[in-house]
């Protein structure tokens, strides 16, 4: 028989450190209200399916090939860019993190603070706070753009109006004279 008390106990501090994980942490920062409200649920939902799981006689391998197929089958099913997909598998680390019986309370609630505390300090807004990424386009292909990275930057920088910090060729069209780059920038005051 399971003990109740115990399973209400872990899934408050589950839904808690995941309301601080998505919506303290990340709606703020990246304002992705489709992605934070799928990860809150994907972690309601696997804690609820890995709870069960916990309950009854399960290998840990076949858990982790659980938990791989299951976050594989939602990310696959739209593009989403690397921060997002950091925080969705967060939010399914920390159901994993407290869902699984036989670890003490004290150490999964250990476990949730220095992951919550890690995320803040490494995703805290000052640490990169003038640092932006995006993909360009551009319509045409500069002379030595792959050769000489500081014209490829100066011509963005001139178009953007913003200090380019890095830029990466991902490719270079010549039928159609378009050179797609993914561009780190600041802007400058």
């Amino acid at each position: 028989m399971p003990d109740y008390l115990d399973l209400l106990t872990r899934f408050a501090l589950n839904l808690t450190s995941v309301i601080v994980l998505l919506f303290v942490f990340y709606y703020p920062r990246y304002s992705h209200k489709e992605t934070a409200i799928a990860a809150a649920l994907f972690n309601i939902f696997a804690f609820a399916v890995l709870s069960v799981l916990s309950s009854v006689q399960f290998s840990v391998a076949a858990g982790f090939g659980l938990f791989a197929i299951l976050a594989l089958f939602t990310l696959r099913s739209e593009q989403i860019n690397k921060s997002d997909i950091a925080y969705f598998f967060g939010s399914i680390s920390l159901a994993v993190i407290t869902s699984v019986h036989g670890t003490q309370i004290e150490f999964v609630i250990l476990m949730l603070v220095i992951v919550l505390l890690a995320v803040y300090v490494i995703d805290h807004p000052r640490i990169l706070r003038s640092a932006s990424q995006m993909q360009v386009t551009l319509d045409f292909i500069p002379e030595k753009a792959v050769s000489n990275s500081d014209i490829l930057k100066d011509e963005l920088s001139k178009r953007l109006g913003v200090k380019i910090i890095s830029v990466r060729v991902l490719s270079i069209d010549y039928v159609t004279e378009i050179v797609r780059t993914d561009v780190g920038f600041r802007v400058e005051d």
